[in-house]
């Protein structure tokens, strides 16, 4: 029996998720009205799976200690063999797969399988799932590249969808597998009814199935130049940590940004190469504000939402308070999203439109599209507090055993207040202790780093001063996390 390898293609920057969404906080990251993540949801699915052998992660490397936390966070239900591809940069999922397949097939072999799962994704029926996978695995062992396909419940807007062909099994079996005679893209609302209609078409989930090395002859076949340059970064790894895969930025970004669908699976489905899984399992591509919505229960008008809110005279609108409290009078089909630095107020009509928010404040130069004011790093986390001309204040917490990297800064100076735990600091060639209630002063130009040594979170007031407070006015000469800058 080969090999099940579990591939989670996590970090997507969830733009029509803006602003709990950011570009270094994605939404699969995101905390759900039942208090767990995306991410923890599918890595759970991926390994309650029978046979399967590791559960391989493609991420970005600013990620990678933030994926490793939510994974030890699952406690008893975290992966026991985890790997890692960690790419510079995003390049769309044909390069993600490509990586993966590469990394499958020299660990396991070329006639291992691979499930391809998104990392934001809800799926309930685990047994139904179980199921496709099942059956998916099946096809793939006979060189097929399989997809999964969502019975349509709606004439959806916001799905590709893919046309079913002839059955491939006349048994009976479930669940139901169909040679797929063609993908189709995001339609307009007439065609989106009559695909509908038509009964044979499914919602394209972009999950899919194949071995490793059915998936790299496809890419040979067809979309050979992506295959080579992916090929060119796979070779500068081969001496590197097996479980962890560092991407080399100049490498990666002569591969072309294109999806599996465009690059493979569709000139793959005109050579009748693939196949499609037509599910019996609910699920969510949990892609917009209105997928949110749907997974809280509605009070009596159709209100829903987290956190503390109050609504009066306020029907079918949804609140996400994340830090205070928000009111509605007198309104109704609102998305409303309150975060420490950005609001959001939409027409549920218009949700799939939010992007644009997301590529005007980068047209602006504005940060709010990358991160939020809470940033998570290796050694812990950061809040930004304020910031004004000439000023920032920063509530700083470091896990216990961690420590930022040796470091100087040429615009700007340090003032810190220890509030909690005793922290160890290095100022020039001084290594001293500063216990809770203390302070210490970094000046402009000096080495420094904080460290925790104590068994409980260090957390500190920092007072950064200076011209200018950017995050990349920072010298590293020491990092244990292997950060270049």
């Amino acid at each position: 029996m080969p090999p099940l390898v579990s591939v989670i293609i996590s970090g997507g920057a969830g733009t029509r998720l803006w602003p709990l969404s950011r570009e270094m906080a994605p939404k699969a990251f995101m905390r759900l009205p039942d208090g767990e993540t995306l991410l923890g949801k599918t890595v759970i699915r991926a390994l309650s799976l029978p046979g399967v052998a590791e559960l391989l992660t493609v991420t970005n490397r600013e990620l990678y200690f933030h994926t490793k936390d939510l994974y030890a966070e699952l406690g008893d239900r975290r992966p026991r063999v985890a790997s890692y591809v960690l790419e510079p940069f995003g390049r769309n999922t044909a390069p993600a797969i490509a990586l993966a397949a590469m990394a499958v097939e020299a660990r396991h072999g070329g006639e291992a399988v691979m499930l391809i799962l998104p990392a934001d994704h809800l799926i309930a029926d685990q047994d139904a799932f179980t199921a496709a996978v099942a059956r998916a695995a099946a096809l793939a062992g006979e060189r097929m590249l399989v997809t999964f396909g969502i019975t349509p419940t709606r004439p959806e807007t916001g799905f590709g969808y893919l046309e079913c062909g002839d059955a491939l099994d006349h048994s009976g079996a479930a669940p139901a597998a169909f040679r797929a005679r063609r993908f189709v893209e995001k339609p307009d609302a007439a065609t989106a009814r009559s695909h509908v209609a038509a009964g044979n078409f499914v919602w394209n989930s972009g999950m899919f199935c194949f071995t490793a090395s059915a998936i790299l002859g496809a890419m040979e076949r067809h979309a050979g130049s992506l295959l080579g340059a992916v090929q060119r970064c796979a070779d500068a790894l081969r001496s590197g940590d097996a479980s962890m895969m560092e991407i080399d930025p100049d490498l990666f970004a002569s591969v072309p940004d294109i999806s599996i669908d465009y690059a493979v699976m569709e000139p793959a489905a005109e050579a009748g190469e693939v196949a499609v899984v037509r599910g019996t399992f609910d699920w969510t591509d949990v892609g917009s504000w209105q997928a949110v919505a749907e997974l809280a229960p509605p009070d009596a008008h159709g209100n829903r939402g987290q956190g503390e809110r109050i609504s009066i005279a306020t029907a079918n609108t949804f609140v996400h308070a994340d830090h205070r409290v928000v009111a509605t009078v007198g309104v109704e089909n609102l998305a409303i999203v309150d975060t420490p630095d950005a609001l959001l107020v939409a027409h549920r009509d218009a949700l799939q439109r939010v992007r644009e928010v997301v590529a005007e404040l980068k047209a602006r130069g504005n940060d709010a599209y990358r991160e939020p004011r809470t940033v998570t790093r290796p050694w812990g986390a950061y809040t930004v507090l304020h910031d004004g001309p000439g000023f920032k204040l920063k509530r700083i917490e470091i896990k216990p055993g961690a420590a930022l990297s040796l470091q100087l800064h040429h615009k700007r100076s340090e003032h810190w207040v220890v509030v909690a735990g005793t922290a160890t600091v290095t100022r020039g060639d001084e290594v001293f202790a500063v216990a809770s209630q203390g302070s210490t002063y970094i000046p402009v130009e000096t080495k420094h780093r904080l460290e925790n040594a104590g068994g409980s979170p260090l957390v500190i007031i920092e007072v950064q001063c200076g011209d200018y407070l950017g995050e990349d006015d920072i010298v590293r000469f020491e990092d244990r996390y292997g950060r270049k800058r």
